[in-house]
């Protein structure tokens, strides 16, 4: 029998959280609800989510202090949900580690196409390792596997999240190509995406500040084009 994905669903409003349950467990999720942020960390840890969908105001702690609490230990994959449209809330939790940002009101359909994107994306890290022992690029100083979703940075272990990893991947795979923003938003996050270039920019930024620069490669902005990594 194929264990169900399981959902954590974190919003204060019993409403909204049992029809986005309705919607998942229509399309064979398994799901919980947490209606506020300290629940939705004791449920993170001991129920261990495949994903968790994050709403930003909760009473007491916010969603954007939950999401940096699960990122000190996990890289569960988190989609945060807002009634907020302003591009300082989409960066800023993209920035503590959200892997998607939607905006409320939003499609059931739009939503569950969403979840079920990132945990494919999320399955491949334990599906792929049978499959595939190749799927590495190494560089003076750096080793990317998505084999089993690692990097080493000059020997040291550096945390990513699946998108920050896929990013990184799809970009060293192919050195010295340059991508424009809506070509790695099309290749990471999929034709179904509907986030914005700023996204792009954001994890671009987040991989920079992890990695740092190497004599040998780096993250070359190409002003009014894109992004590539550059390497000799």
């Amino acid at each position: 029998m194929v264990q169900k994905q399981k959902i954590l669903i974190v919003d204060d409003d019993e409403n909204i959280a049992e029809l986005i349950a309705l919607y998942l467990e229509k399309e064979c999720f398994a799901t919980r609800i947490a209606p506020d942020g300290e629940t939705a960390l004791v449920e993170a840890r001991n129920w261990e989510p495949d994903l968790i969908l994050l709403d930003i105001m909760l009473p007491g702690m916010d969603g954007y202090q939950v999401c940096r609490e699960i990122r000190s230990y996990s890289q569960t994959p988190v989609i945060m949900l807002s009634a907020k449209g302003e591009v300082f809330d989409k960066v800023l939790g993209l920035e503590l580690g959200a892997d998607d940002y939607m905006e409320k009101p939003f499609d059931s359909k739009e939503l569950v196409a969403r979840v079920k994107a990132v945990s494919r994306r999320y399955q491949g890290q334990t599906t792929e390792k049978t499959e595939d022992d190749e799927k590495k690029v190494e560089y003076p100083g750096l080793s990317i596997s998505l084999t089993n979703y690692s990097v080493i940075r000059d020997g040291t272990r550096v945390d990513m999240t699946p998108k920050e990893m896929e990013l990184l991947y799809f970009m060293a795979s192919s050195p010295n190509h340059v991508f424009s923003r809506e070509q790695l938003l099309e290749s990471i996050w999929g034709y179904d995406y509907a986030g914005d270039t700023r996204t792009v920019d954001v994890h671009i930024k987040r991989l920079r500040e992890k990695l740092g620069d190497h004599k040998s490669w780096r993250f070359a902005t190409i002003w009014g084009v894109g992004y590539k990594f550059e390497a000799e």
